[in-house]
């Protein structure tokens, strides 16, 4: 049986759109490049919106973390969607548990780490990430 870190609405949900639509669950799950326990699926990417916005199920694995790291020219907004943890954006700390939403302005720098069980985010960047 999955816990509540294993399965999330996203998990078993689709994504729709003016091209059609694809369940979640087929798309995979990628490794972070940067960040060890750290994995996303790109829900919508800017080949579907002409590079105006994508969205991101991000997976950080309990007790791991998110770098300090900037998204040059990209503003980022978070949706906790399952878990805990704390968000770092310059010198403030934000607390993270399911519902919460942290907007993160362009070309600041920001961390997350991960509670116990872990934390999933819902993330949100425009212009697109990828």
């Amino acid at each position: 049986m999955k816990t509540a870190f294993e399965t999330t609405p996203f998990e078993t949900g689709s994504v729709s759109g003016s091209a059609g639509g694809k369940a979640t669950e087929s798309i995979a799950w990628t490794p972070h490049p940067a960040f060890a326990g750290v994995s996303m699926k790109h829900l919508v990417t800017g080949a579907d919106t002409n590079g105006t916005s994508s969205v991101h199920l991000v997976r950080v694995n309990p007790g791991c973390c998110i770098g300090d790291h900037i998204h040059n020219g990209k503003t980022e907004i978070h949706q906790v969607v399952a878990g805990v943890g704390r968000c770092l954006l310059e010198e403030r700390e934000i607390a993270y548990a399911e519902g919460a939403v942290a907007v993160i302005p362009a070309d600041r720098p920001h961390s997350v780490v991960a509670g116990h069980p872990g934390l999933f985010l819902l993330a949100v960047f425009s212009p697109a990430l990828l």
